[in-house]
C-alpha cells in the first residue's frame, strides 16, 4: 500500500510538472498568446502597414507574449469568408470596413455611412470603442449576437469615384454598372449615385474593370493607385462621398483571452497606430495624385462642375430609406 501511494504521488507530480512544461518554451519562458490577424490589403497599402505596425509595437510592449500573425492579401479569404472566420474563432481578429460585420448587427454599419463625418479626425474619433458611446453600444450588441468585439479603427481617407468618362451629377451614372464593396450599405449608397450597384471582391476589381465586367469603382485614391485602378480608369471624381474608416475586431473569446494588462497594451498600440494611418494618409494623397495625372488620369472637383450637392442629396435619400433605425448613432456620431 505505501509503495502504491507512493507511485501514486510520483506520478501525479510527473504529469504536473508535464503540464506545466506544456505551457512553456524550450528556455522556460511562458508561450506567447498567438493571435491569427486578417486582412484583404496588398503589400504597400496603409492598412497593410496599420496591421503589421500593430503586430510589431504589441510584441514589442508585452515582451513576446502576444503574438499577432498578419496575414494580408485576402490569404485566409475575402472579407465575407474573414469575418466569418473570426466568427467562428478559426481567425482571432481582423479589419474591414464596418458594414462587413453589418451582416450579424445590421446598425453597426452606420460607421461607414456617407457624408457623416467632418473630417479624418472626427471619423477615427467616432471609431474608437474609448470614445465613442455610439460604438459602445453597438458593441454591447455585436458581442450578445456575433462574439465580435471591435477593438478599434485606421484611416483610409476620402473615397473617390473613378469612371472611364467623365461624371458630373448623378444623371450621368443612370444605367452604369459601378463596382461596390459587396455588402448592403454599399449597394445602397452606389444605387443612391445614381448607378446600378455591382458587388466585386477588391481581389477581382482589376480585371472586372478591364473586362468592363463593372464600369467605375470608388476607394480613397491612395488604395486607387496601390491597386492600379488608375492603369484602367480614365477620369477620378473628387466626391468625397464617404471618409473611409475600417474597423479592427477580435473574436470575444481571443479578446479575453489576453487578459486586462494585454488588452491595455493592445488598446494604446491601436489608438498610436490609427493616428499613423491619418498621418500617412494625409501624406501620400497629393504625391500620389501627382503620380496618377502624370499617366494621363483625369481628375474633376466641383470648380470643373461636379456636382457634389446633389450626390450628397441623392444618397442621403436612398440610405434613410434603406436604413431608418440609423438616425439616433448619426446624431450622436455628428455631436461629437
Amino acid at each position: 500500500m505505501k509503495k502504491a501511494s507512493i507511485l501514486l504521488l510520483v506520478m501525479v507530480i510527473v504529469s504536473s510538472m508535464m503540464l506545466f512544461a506544456a505551457g512553456r518554451t524550450e528556455s522556460g519562458a511562458a508561450k506567447p498568446i498567438v493571435l491569427k490577424y486578417a486582412h484583404v490589403g496588398i503589400a504597400g497599402e496603409i492598412q497593410t502597414r496599420y496591421a503589421q505596425g500593430l503586430a510589431d509595437l504589441v510584441k514589442e510592449r508585452t515582451q513576446g507574449a502576444v503574438e499577432i500573425q498578419v496575414f494580408p492579401n485576402s490569404q485566409l479569404g475575402g472579407a465575407n469568408e474573414m469575418t466569418d472566420g473570426i466568427k467562428s474563432g478559426a481567425i482571432d481578429m481582423g479589419h474591414h470596413d464596418f458594414a462587413t460585420l453589418g451582416k450579424y448587427y445590421a446598425d453597426i454599419a452606420v460607421f461607414n455611412a456617407p457624408y457623416i463625418y467632418r473630417d479624418g479626425e472626427h471619423a477615427l474619433l467616432a471609431t474608437n470603442p474609448e470614445t465613442s458611446k455610439a460604438l459602445q453600444l453597438i458593441n454591447d450588441e455585436l458581442v450578445k449576437i456575433a462574439g465580435i468585439r471591435v477593438i478599434g479603427s485606421n484611416y483610409r481617407g476620402a473615397r473617390l469615384l473613378s469612371m472611364n468618362t467623365p461624371v458630373y451629377s448623378p444623371e450621368d451614372l443612370k444605367g452604369r454598372k459601378v463596382r461596390g464593396t459587396p455588402v448592403a450599405l454599399w449597394m445602397s449608397m452606389i444605387k443612391g449615385m445614381g448607378a446600378i450597384p455591382t458587388p466585386v471582391e477588391i481581389s477581382e476589381l482589376y480585371t472586372a474593370l478591364l473586362t468592363g465586367l463593372v464600369e467605375g469603382q470608388e476607394n480613397p485614391i491612395t488604395n486607387i493607385y496601390a491597386q492600379k485602378f488608375h492603369e484602367v480608369q480614365d477620369y477620378i471624381m473628387l466626391t468625397n462621398h464617404m471618409q473611409a474608416v475600417l474597423s479592427t475586431f477580435i473574436n470575444e473569446k481571443s479578446w479575453q483571452k489576453l487578459g486586462p494588462e494585454n488588452q491595455k497594451i493592445m488598446q494604446e498600440a491601436l489608438a498610436e497606430m490609427a493616428l499613423k494611418s491619418l498621418e500617412w494618409t494625409q501624406a501620400e494623397e497629393a504625391p500620389v495624385r501627382a503620380e496618377m495625372e502624370a499617366y494621363g488620369v483625369t481628375f474633376i472637383e466641383e470648380s470643373d462642375g461636379l456636382r457634389n450637392d446633389l450626390f450628397q442629396k441623392s444618397v442621403n435619400a436612398q440610405v434613410a430609406i434603406d436604413f431608418p433605425t440609423w438616425t439616433p448613432y448619426i446624431e450622436m456620431i455628428q455631436g461629437m
